[in-house]
């Protein structure tokens, strides 16, 4: 997918918005594959699951997070974990990539392409997963409880217009409005 980006969409995109020089190009600066566990405060192993899932899925050792504040209502205290998240870069981010466009979505029932309303205002795009078995590598059989997951794509595009190009070339599925 890198060498793809830097032969192809690279001089599309240069000749689409213009650019004087190829390092005005945008580009996918890093991946960050995120899991929240809001039963993790009543269910212990909930982290060891999500975090054994995200390692599977993505290649990296995932981080634990802790909640910053405390909230009577929802039974949290500060410190608690309650969720996971991993940061990709480099060539394990266009692995990524490359398995989430042609292999874990195109496995989602009654796909129609994921939602154009994803973006930030600043050239990112975020998008969520009902079930971590969509990808090939987790067993249906060994999970406990299927977890949704969010996936956000971090882009040098300064505008979504940009970013909506980069990732259309990438082979992101956006559906028909």
């Amino acid at each position: 997918m890198r060498r793809r980006y830097l032969d192809e969409i690279v001089p599309s995109l240069v000749s689409e918005f213009r650019y004087r020089n190829a390092m005005q190009v945008p580009g996918v600066a890093k991946v960050v594959v995120n899991v929240g566990l809001g039963e993790a405060i009543t269910n212990g192993r909930a982290i060891d699951a999500a975090t054994i899932d995200l390692k599977t899925i993505t290649g990296q050792a995932p981080i634990v997070i802790r909640a910053r504040k405390s909230v009577a209502a929802f039974k949290l205290r500060e410190g608690m974990p309650i969720g996971a998240k991993v940061t990709l870069r480099g060539n394990r981010m266009y692995e990524f990539l490359d398995k989430l466009l042609n292999v874990a979505l195109p496995r989602i029932r009654d796909f129609r392409g994921v939602s154009p309303e994803g973006f930030d205002g600043r050239g990112n795009y975020s998008l969520g997963l009902r079930e971590q078995v969509v990808f090939p590598e987790i067993d249906y059989d060994k999970i406990d409880k299927l977890r949704g997951l969010e996936v956000s794509i971090v882009t040098t595009a300064r505008t979504d217009d940009e970013a909506r190009s980069l990732l259309t070339r990438l082979g992101m599925p956006f559906r028909k409005r």
